[in-house]
């Protein structure tokens, strides 16, 4: 599944928010989330332009370092994917099957967000 890298950065972001630090996250926030350009964002926080810049980039970096050490994203994709093609299995060769059904269903919601 190929994905564009702001909705990559948000996936990111989505999941590791929490380890940024509070400055890191409100830059990411006002970016990515808030949708600001780098000059409101600049005007906002009182920084110039290139501060707002580098802190974006030193973020995302550590973000993806993140990705690299743990995987949460890489492993949700892969359970999505994987439940995606178990429930069309299970609807078409044992759709009578409510137990396993329900089972399915249990799967597809744990990634939910």
């Amino acid at each position: 599944m190929d994905i564009d890298e702001t909705t990559r950065i948000n996936l990111l972001y989505n999941f590791y928010h929490s380890l940024l630090t509070k400055k890191q996250s409100r830059y990411m926030d006002l970016y990515y989330v808030e949708d600001f350009s780098l000059s409101e964002i600049s005007e906002q926080l009182d920084v110039s332009r290139q501060a707002v810049l580098d802190n974006l980039h030193r973020s995302v970096n550590l973000l993806e370092s993140f990705e690299k050490e743990l995987g949460l994203v890489e492993k949700t994709q892969e359970i999505d994917d994987i439940s995606k093609n178990l429930s069309q299995l299970v609807q078409t060769k044992y759709a009578d099957d409510k137990e396993l059904s329900a089972l399915v269903q249990r799967i597809s919601k744990i990634n939910e967000m």
